[in-house]
C-alpha cells in the first residue's frame, strides 16, 4: 500500500532513444510509474494535456521546440503539475525569466544520481500538491470574505425593513436558512435580489 501511494507518475521527455529507454527503466526501478515518453517538446506539452502527470521530466535541449518553451506552456496550461528540467549541458544556467516562466522545481545534471533523481521528483510533486492546496485556501478565504460581506448586507436591509436589532436580523437570516436547508449565504443573496437595485451591486 505505502509504494502505491508514493509512486509517482512521470512524463518523460528525451530526444536520445538510448537515454530516454535508460531513465524509463531507471524511474520504473526507483517505484515511479512513466505514463507517457516523448521525443520533442511539442510532444511533452500535448501529451502532458491528455495524462496530466505528476511530473514532467524535461530535457532542456529538444527539438521542436525547447524544453524550455514546452515548461512554459505545461505551467501555463495545466495547473499542479510539477516541472524539472534536466540537461546534459553542464555549462547552462537558467535565466530569472526562464525560471519563472517554468515554474520549475529543480535543474538536474544529466546523468542524474539516482537517489538525487528520486528525491527531486519526490520533492517537486509533493511542492506542487502544496501549491495547489495553497491556492485553493486562498480562493476558499476570498469566498468566505465575499459571503460574510453579503450576509453583513442582507443583515442591514432586514435591519431596515423590520427594525430589528443586528442580532435579530442574524437570526432571521439563521433560521430561515435552517428551515430550507440552504446556506445562509444563499438567503442572504435572495434578501440582496428582493432589495430594488441591489441586484447589480458587485461585493
Amino acid at each position: 500500500m505505502p509504494e502505491a501511494t508514493n509512486r509517482i507518475r512521470v512524463l518523460l521527455a528525451e530526444d536520445d532513444d538510448n537515454a530516454r529507454s535508460l531513465m524509463s527503466d531507471l524511474l520504473g526501478s526507483l517505484g515511479h510509474t512513466v505514463v507517457a515518453e516523448v521525443s520533442t517538446g511539442r510532444e511533452a506539452y500535448e501529451r502532458a494535456k491528455d495524462v496530466v502527470p505528476d511530473v514532467v521530466l524535461l530535457d532542456v535541449h529538444m527539438p521542436d521546440g525547447s524544453g524550455i518553451e514546452a515548461a512554459e506552456r505545461i505551467t501555463e496550461t495545466i495547473p499542479g503539475v510539477a516541472v524539472v528540467l534536466f540537461s546534459g549541458d553542464q555549462s547552462l544556467t537558467l535565466s530569472d525569466h526562464e525560471v519563472t516562466a517554468t515554474s520549475a522545481i529543480a535543474f538536474l545534471p544529466k546523468p542524474a544520481p539516482p537517489r538525487v533523481l528520486d528525491s527531486t521528483i519526490r520533492l517537486a510533486a509533493s511542492r506542487a500538491k502544496e501549491l495547489i492546496a495553497a491556492r485553493k485556501d486562498a480562493a476558499t478565504a476570498k469566498q468566505a470574505l465575499e459571503n460574510r460581506k453579503t450576509i453583513e448586507r442582507a443583515k442591514g436591509i432586514l435591519m431596515r425593513r423590520t427594525g430589528s436589532s443586528e442580532q435579530e436580523a442574524y437570526r432571521i437570516l439563521q433560521r430561515t436558512s435552517q428551515d430550507r436547508s440552504v446556506p445562509m449565504v444563499e438567503i442572504a443573496r435572495a434578501v440582496l435580489a428582493s432589495e430594488p437595485g441591489q441586484q447589480q451591486e458587485k461585493t
